[in-house]
């Protein structure tokens, strides 16, 4: 399997000097020391927005700061892939079994990357977005802000569900990614506004999968 972590693998590369710039550009924004948690999500399936979110918690970790990577897809989430891990227990789990007591050190997982821990997706619920809409799980997310500089939400995309709406209004900043050549503008639109209208906060857009003969650069960054 390609090793999807190219700010690890390649650190030199357009690619992962673009995913630092990202950074560079959120941790400006994030200035507010209780501001720490960012969303990645799309319009569309297929954009790549696991393929940023992951590269984005690299980025961030390197940086020297504590980062935790959620893979809030209950439905299709792919982050215990890219990293390699079980997904034996993971969110959709810790939610239902959630009390004052819990142990999260039983769900989340270490990474080879200092300072980077993963919380994968778990076993498929028949309620994703009950499940993070609940007050469990936002009493989990105020529970990891106390631990971690910076909490990375990979959400699913926004048209047609509405997880990624409930997530947004948890999110401090959202990143809403495109696919080259391949992201429909309309699709692209109405992504926007529908975060819009539950008063998310756009950092920026990023499109992914751009030529090396149309730019230098693997990905753009589009902020505020």
């Amino acid at each position: 399997m390609m090793n999807e972590l190219i700010v690890k693998t390649k650190p030199k590369s357009a690619i992962s000097e673009d995913i630092r710039t990202i950074r560079t550009n959120l941790e400006f924004s994030l200035s507010d020391e209780d501001k720490k948690i960012i969303m990645v999500t799309s319009s569309a399936p297929g954009e790549g927005k696991s393929f940023i979110s992951s590269n984005l918690a690299v980025a961030f970790a390197q940086n020297d700061k504590k980062v935790l990577l959620i893979d809030c897809d209950l439905r299709l989430g792919r982050i215990h892939k890219i990293f390699e891990v079980s997904n034996k227990r993971g969110l959709s789990n810790l939610i239902v079994k959630y009390d004052e007591d819990i142990d999260y050190e039983n769900y989340v997982q270490k990474t080879d990357i200092k300072n980077l821990v993963i919380l994968s997706r778990g076993a498929v619920p028949p309620n994703p977005s009950e499940l993070l809409s609940s007050k469990k799980f936002e009493k989990i997310i105020k529970d990891f802000k106390k631990i971690f500089d910076y909490i990375i939400l990979d959400s699913v995309p926004v048209n047609g569900l509405p997880d990624a709406l409930v997530l947004s209004k948890i999110a401090d900043k959202t990143i809403i990614v495109s696919k080259y050549g391949s992201t429909d503008i309309n699709s692209l639109e109405d992504a926007k506004k529908a975060l819009e209208n539950v008063n998310a906060s756009i950092s920026g857009v990023v499109i992914n999968k751009v030529p090396k003969a149309r730019s230098k650069y693997g990905n753009y960054y589009y902020g505020e």
